[in-house]
């Protein structure tokens, strides 16, 4: 008899797609966090409706003076015998505390010589620093770094020394490199970091702290409410009865999950816990199955209403609202979950003709229709319709999720409410590997007793709702504290981008580089377009989504614009080319924590993670390669953006089936017809009437091709 495999989520593994895990803390340093978690979030949201009167740094000011002192007491050092995993060391809490005041100088009220006097004071000396400014701004580089280190690795933080090295040994590059600058003292390097607006204090801490944070609270409680686990009861009653009803269940999950997750590795890690029974019962292998998880989990950073971390700072780079940058990216998430859809066909039919399903998906206990579970909690999904509507009617974003928050936290009442009515239904929806007997036990627990609570709010049961309620609060502002620390670092970058003019000068010799294999135009930009691609795709191995973002942005970005990419098409380019390193080896984070839960070999994983994602890899160079790429961000005339999308996804289609090696209609294909459909996805891809007339030309050869090499194998199998 097998026991269920327990719903691992991602708060249980401390898992993020920026993020080490965390230290599980009890005691009164657990108590200690999480009540300063709590109030930093609901600072956070006072910041929205009453914001501080001395301006949105100052406030960035005391958000990082909280946020960033609880990194030093939520994650461990790594540093042998001065670190702790139950809790935080004397090095932590001393580190913690001088964050706190290195952190507060800026704002204390309290003149030290020609130094202190409080916050307007120190914004007079911008420029002209005192010394013990200067030493407190070192100081803060180096706790940010370390912060940095211990949430995300050691390598955000090389490269934030690489570029501080450039800031202050440039001038002793040859004057005749296009890369030489005067150099930086220190002085001007703490300046640029610790009192102006392109340090640590500049827009990717901006953004962590206005938005960012507000969108993670936002998913801890519809996580709270219990909507992750209606979106994955809907997932598998929806698909249960077909042959590739498992990977469609995943998928789906994966979306509907990512939808309000905006985090790939957290998605891939709560779906894969569940969905992973499934996967095996209809013969998937670990590795195979982790990595369809991933790259649906990865997609989590792409789907609307919740983007990921570096679409909020696309919109403040461009300086357009929130929903614009949604609207832009519902096409490329389309092409991106049916490139992963076709796969899973794909590989239902290859298992099926395998023989390798062991057990038959239609046995076992019967899931709750979707049509009654949509009708008991379909309710979850008016908080998303409450985010989008508001966006539409010109709300800003902060205010729209701090509504759609208070909406979920009231959800979850009737939540408790019909979910104990609901539990036999549920349990027999999401835990399939257990006996009738099992089943029977947890319907008379979970159906009776269960139920009995669910009906009665006695004045016990109301404390320990609310208390679960903040506790939510809490465990999203903690949760947001990687993006924070990366946040800050990606300020270096930033500021030293910007002090010595590097971003012009790398983006001057990336389309040097495209000229010189031709002096076309088209060649030039197409060149730049893949040029740029792989550098993303590289940096992203090193670097976490949002810091690949900022230091793509400040150095393709202009290569892009240079060439008359417009701006939306340049940074979504850059955006999805940060996101998608997420499922790149030898670092893709969402193929490691699905790995996890099947119990897979990481690498392998991984590069069927990468098999899974492979067509949406190249649907971002449609943006840049022509003026009609622009259509699949929604922009242009109705009848434009149907076309161009329509070419897509069939080019999505061909690169598909010459990944997966299988023509629906046909069957497996060779070696020939694969060459050939990946040769007409490519054409496909490049947005131009002629070029798609050409594409789909070349598909059909690819057709013949497989039904002739179909023939060719009947004939030899035939005696």
């Amino acid at each position: 008899m097998n026991a269920a495999p327990p719903v691992v989520t991602a708060a249980e593994l401390g898992v993020d797609d920026e993020e080490r895990p965390a230290r599980v803390l009890s005691g009164f340093p657990g108590r200690l966090v999480g009540g300063v978690a709590l109030g930093l979030a609901l600072l956070s949201v006072w910041q929205v409706f009453r914001p501080l009167a001395q301006g949105s740094q100052y406030y960035l000011v005391i958000f990082l003076a909280v946020a960033l002192p609880l990194v030093y007491l939520s994650y461990r050092s790594w540093w042998g015998p001065l670190d702790r995993a139950d809790g935080p060391s004397v090095l932590d809490w001393l580190l913690a505390a001088i964050t706190l005041v290195v952190c507060l100088y800026p704002v204390l009220p309290i003149r030290i010589g020609d130094a202190g006097g409080g916050y307007d004071a120190f914004l007079d000396r911008q420029g002209m620093l005192a010394p013990l400014d200067v030493v407190m701004g070192g100081l803060l580089l180096v706790l940010v770094l370390e912060a940095c280190r211990r949430t995300t690795g050691v390598i955000l933080p090389v490269v934030c020394l690489v570029f501080l090295g450039y800031g202050y040994y440039g001038g002793l590059l040859p004057q005749d490199w296009s890369i030489a600058h005067a150099g930086l003292d220190v002085d001007q390097i703490v300046d640029a970091l610790y009192n102006s607006g392109s340090g640590f204090y500049g827009t990717p801490l901006d953004v962590a702290a206005s938005y960012i944070v507000l969108f993670t609270l936002y998913g801890a409680v519809l996580e709270f409410s219990g909507a992750a686990r209606f979106f994955v009861d809907l997932s598998v009653s929806l698909f249960r009865r077909s042959h590739s009803a498992a990977g469609r269940t995943a998928v789906a999950s994966g979306f509907l999950l990512g939808t309000v997750s905006g985090s790939g590795t957290a998605t891939a890690v709560s779906t894969g816990a569940v969905t992973w029974p499934i996967l095996r019962k209809a013969g998937y292998r670990p590795e195979q199955a982790g990595g369809m998880l991933a790259a649906a989990g990865v997609g989590a950073i792409l789907s609307p209403p919740t983007l990921g971390v570096a679409a909020f700072i696309v919109a403040e780079y461009l300086d357009v609202s929130y929903v614009t940058v949604l609207g832009w990216a519902l096409i490329p998430t389309l092409l991106y979950y049916l490139g992963i859809l076709l796969s899973v066909e794909i590989d239902a039919r290859r298992i099926h003709a395998d023989g390798r399903a062991p057990v038959d998906l239609a046995d076992g206990p019967r899931p709750t229709p979707w049509w009654k579970l949509l009708g008991r909690f379909g309710y979850h999904f008016s908080s998303l319709i409450v985010i989008v509507v508001l966006l539409l009617a010109d709300v800003s974003a902060t205010r729209a999720v701090v509504y759609a928050t208070a909406l979920a936290l009231l959800l979850a009442i009737p939540d408790r409410m019909l979910r104990s009515a609901a539990a036999t239904d549920a349990a027999s929806a999401t835990d399939l590997t257990k006996t009738p007997a099992e089943q029977s036990t947890t319907e008379s627990v979970e159906g009776g007793s269960v139920r009995a609570e669910g009906h009665r709010w006695s004045r016990k049961s109301v404390g320990q709702f609310v208390i679960e309620a903040l506790r939510s609060l809490s465990y999203g502002m903690r949760s947001a504290l990687p993006v924070v620390a990366v946040c800050a670092a990606a300020g270096v970058i930033t500021a030293m981008t910007t002090k010595t003019g590097l971003g012009a000068q790398l983006a001057a010799l990336l389309v040097k580089a495209g000229s010189a294999l031709s002096d076309d135009p088209a060649v030039v930009l197409a060149t730049t377009a893949v040029l740029a691609a792989i550098a993303l795709s590289l940096l992203g191995l090193a670097v976490p989504v949002t810091a690949s973002f900022v230091i793509g942005w400040v150095i393709i970005g202009p290569a892009l614009l240079d060439l008359h990419v417009a701006a939306p098409a340049a940074a979504m380019f850059v955006f999805y080319f940060s996101v998608l390193s997420e499922v790149t080896p030898p670092t893709a984070l969402a193929a490691v924590g699905a790995a996890a839960v099947t119990g897979a070999k990481a690498m392998p994983t991984m590069w069927h993670a990468l098999r899974y994602a492979l067509p949406a890899f190249l649907v971002p160079l449609m943006f840049v390669l022509t003026d009609s790429g622009e259509h699949l961000l929604g922009r242009g005339a109705v009848l434009d953006v149907l076309w161009v999308s329509a070419a897509a996804c069939v080019g999505v289609a061909a690169l598909a089936a010459a990944t997966g090696g299988w023509l629906f209609g046909i069957g497996a294909i060779g070696p020939i017809p694969r060459v050939i459909a990946a040769g007409a996805g490519l054409i496909l891809l490049y947005p131009n009437p002629v070029a798609t007339g050409l594409g789909l030309g070349v598909l059909v050869v690819a057709v013949l091709a497989g039904l002739l090499d179909r023939a060719n194998r009947t004939s030899t199998d035939t005696p």
